[in-house]
């Protein structure tokens, strides 16, 4: 497909952060390491340190988001999410966040049916939830997807050229969200945990089932995102995102997934692997028992790591993707342990600790997730000080 309006109008004009970015993502050797977003979700903190006045983030959120991003020394940047701060409030999610079926909904209604059992679960899937998406594939009425519509793939381009215009050209933009990110996932988002792992277990072909359909649509949809990354000469680096443990392990068991999803989740990220794009994958609990399968399926790196659950980052970093090739790393001070709890020490010993067992190119430094409010605002700033350090002076 022909190189639509893209990135490529700003070869040449990027700065020193968004290059650094660019090069680590295609494995040169850097002499710095790249910020990762630092999302920082304490409005308040961030007024302070962009020197703006109280409740400036709430009236203009991007511009102020932005300042912060640019004073942490952000050079690449996925998931922009601004907005997402004013959900929370000094002792967690503000008043008005809606509940949802997994986080402490009364009762979970979805097509005028109560998700009141596993059964329940099966019910919906047969009767809506299978017809509406055959539907989409067959690209029959309003719902329906075609990835060779140019205007679609010129929509994803020109998406990721508004966030990037608000940037300017020392932080870069990568591709992240709906429009790049399709795969079968767990739907305990629509039915909540109990019942739907209890369909898990009790009707895996089912589940197999819904899986399977979610990778046909999946393949459709990142057939296109795969067309807008080369045609928009995106950066080819992609982060999938779907919480698949807790601190025990896999939600499902290892021996499930490999036989009921593994299979579908590889079909559906192959478009990305023909087109040269590395995804990577954020980590939430102790996944240790899914990465193999991660890597399996065509997997080429991580981001996040829950080191207190089990995860072993110096393990990991010495994985190579189904290559042999080194991984790419986004490697994060742990925002449940270090940053809260935490000496100034403490986050001065884990950053080293960080980059000294990361893999020898490809690696990103930020915090492991978002750092939410109350979170020690002293550990905060050694930790900026300490991704300005090593953006400078690399790893010796």
């Amino acid at each position: 497909m022909a190189e639509l309006a893209g990135y490529q109008q700003f070869d040449g004009r990027w700065g020193p952060g968004a290059q650094l970015a660019l090069d680590t993502i295609d494995g040169k050797a850097t002499k710095g390491i790249p910020t990762w977003i630092c999302h920082v979700m304490d409005a308040a903190f961030i007024e302070e340190m962009t020197g703006r006045a109280a409740g400036d983030f709430a009236r203009n959120p991007d511009e102020v988001y932005i300042a912060f991003q640019k004073l942490a020394g952000a050079c690449y940047v996925d998931q922009y999410i601004a907005d997402n701060v004013l959900s929370m409030e000094e002792h967690g999610f503000g008043a008005g966040t809606a509940r949802s079926a997994t986080t402490g909904i009364e009762k979970i209604v979805l097509d005028g049916m109560e998700i009141d059992s596993p059964e329940a679960v099966v019910e919906h899937m047969e009767r809506f939830v299978f017809p509406a998406r055959a539907r989409e594939i067959r690209r029959e009425g309003l719902a329906s997807f075609d990835p060779d519509d140019p205007a679609l793939i010129r929509r994803l381009i020109e998406g990721e050229l508004a966030v990037q215009a608000k940037f300017g050209l020392d932080i870069l933009k990568g591709p992240y969200g709906a429009g790049f990110q399709s795969f079968p996932c767990f739907s305990y988002g629509a039915y909540g945990y109990a019942n739907y792992f209890m369909a898990y277990a009790l009707y895996p072909e089912v589940i197999e089932r819904d899986f399977a359909q979610q990778a046909d649509l999946a393949l459709l949809r990142n057939r296109a995102a795969a067309r807008a990354v080369i045609a928009g000469r995106l950066p080819r680096l992609i982060r999938l995102d779907h919480d698949m443990a807790d601190g025990r392990g896999t939600l499902g068991s290892v021996a499930s997934l490999r036989r009921i999803w593994l299979p579908h989740f590889a079909r559906s990220i192959q478009p990305f692997l023909d087109a040269g794009i590395r995804l990577i994958w954020h980590c939430d609990g102790n996944l240790m028992g899914l990465l193999p399968l991660l890597l399996e399926a065509g997997i080429g790196g991580f981001q996040g790591f829950q080191y207190e659950h089990g995860m072993d980052y110096e393990r990991i970093c010495r994985m190579t993707d189904r290559d042999g090739e080194p991984l790419l790393i986004i490697a994060g001070v742990s925002v449940t342990t270090t940053l809260p709890w935490g000496s100034r020490d403490d986050v001065v010993k884990q950053m080293k600790w960080l980059v000294d067992n990361a893999p020898p190119r490809r690696l990103f430094l930020g915090a492991s997730s978002s750092i939410t409010p109350n979170t020690n605002r002293d550990n905060i700033r050694i930790f900026i000080e300490g991704l300005r350090y090593y953006r400078e002076h690399g790893r010796g």
